[in-house]
């Protein structure tokens, strides 16, 4: 039996694999969007009518076919099934093929290298946290929350991906084309300060956690466990239920980002006037791995800082709280692995889409207002595929004799 060379076959069957693929994440997308904000796992019972309770068996369950075959009814009940299933899972689907073709059949990303030469560890990146961006995106628009799970899962998995990335893919190809975060890109040039900066704030966010679970700083916001899931599952009305001064829940934030301020510093300070200490870590981010490793921590440090610091500020000049703790994290989150600078760029073309959102609203004179979530992933969609461009721009602005 000859085994055929994946290597070889044609682009279609590439196209089509990945299409059926993603449609199959979304509908993977859909039980996360359904379920996370419930509290309830995302594996066990299997599907089922969230009208009826029926349990919805594997030939009703096919990505986008068994939707349109059912007419979006319940095979039991004949209750409507919510057009977001469909398109979730067609969008996910085209978001599988739109990404490969940009990476690997356009001219828009330059330097990512060949699939499988190692461009398949990008690909893959990039379209885990677009997946994960549309089911933080779902679930912002239908309950105005983010769960951190989701960021959680993105941020160590941008981590992880940021460290591997110089083992698959050559490390001066990452650094001239920015493929993932380093401590030493085109338009940084400070890899020693940026690695150190990483270093000290990750170690002060280890303080500020264990601060919090040892009790001595309160969360801000603190609600118990149970009322949240409740707040999150549409039992309780979370204006009704929240009494919190909003000014003062800012001042818990602060006091816990004062120790990934002061470890920042610190560590800076340290490797300057520590001659020992100094040259031990100028070795150690010699290491292409540690270079990703802590590049991606900076990315996530600014990412959830320039968010964070729009929520503080503004919350203390309005007295009211302003975007969400899950919008911070989101960011963060994005950071690890588009890298700071990207991360930057997405938030400030966000609010063009927010802007358009409200011009939409105005036409129509609708009041519904939805959260700042989907804006921030259509920025992060924009940063991507304009990776290359934002990048010349700045490099223009920064060192024009280049």
């Amino acid at each position: 039996m000859v085994i055929p060379d994946i290597t070889q076959l044609p682009g279609w069957f590439y196209f089509a694999f990945l299409f059926a693929t993603g449609c199959c994440v979304g509908s993977f997308l859909n039980v996360v969007i359904y379920r996370l904000p419930l509290g309830r796992s995302l594996v066990t019972p299997g599907s089922a009518c969230p009208s009826c309770g029926r349990h919805i068996w594997f030939y009703d369950n096919i990505p986008l076919l068994s939707w349109i075959m059912l007419g979006g009814k319940c095979r039991y009940c004949k209750k409507r099934i919510s057009v977001r299933y469909f398109f979730i899972e067609l969008l996910t689907g085209l978001m599988f093929i739109g990404f490969f073709a940009m990476f690997f059949y356009s001219d828009l990303r330059q330097g990512i290298p060949e699939f499988w030469q190692g461009g398949w560890l990008v690909y893959a990146v990039t379209v885990v946290m677009m997946a994960a961006l549309i089911a933080a995106s779902a679930i912002d628009f239908e309950r105005q929350i983010i769960p951190l799970s989701i960021c959680w899962f993105v941020t160590f998995f941008g981590f992880f991906a940021s460290a591997l990335a110089p083992s698959i893919i050559d490390p001066a190809a990452i650094t001239q084309y920015v493929i993932f975060p380093t401590t030493d890109d085109i338009i940084i040039r400070k890899a020693s300060t940026i690695a150190t900066l990483s270093a000290g704030a990750g170690v002060g966010l280890l303080i500020s956690l264990m601060l919090i679970w040892s009790g001595l700083l309160k969360r801000s916001y603190d609600i118990d466990e149970e009322k949240e899931v409740s707040v999150h599952a549409g039992h309780i009305d979370p204006e009704t239920e929240s009494q919190f001064n909003d000014r003062l829940e800012m001042l818990k934030e602060i006091l816990f980002l004062l120790p990934i301020i002061l470890g920042a510093i610190a560590a800076l300070l340290m490797v300057k006037y520590d001659y020992r200490v100094g040259a031990w870590w100028h070795g150690v981010i010699q290491k292409p791995q540690v270079a990703g490793l802590l590049g991606s921590m900076w990315g996530y440090f600014i990412g959830a800082g320039i968010v964070w610091l729009m929520r503080i500020f503004g919350t203390l000049a309005f007295g009211r709280e302003a975007m969400g703790l899950g919008d911070v994290h989101l960011m963060g989150a994005v950071g690890t692995i588009t890298g700071s600078l990207i991360v930057v760029s997405a938030f400030f073309i966000a609010p063009f889409f927010g802007l358009a959102w409200a011009l939409v609203q105005m036409f129509f004179k609708k009041t519904r207002q939805i959260p700042y979530g989907p804006f921030l992933s259509l920025g992060v969609l924009v940063g991507i595929i304009q990776h290359d461009r934002i990048l010349a721009y700045l490099v223009s602005i920064f060192y024009p004799q280049i």
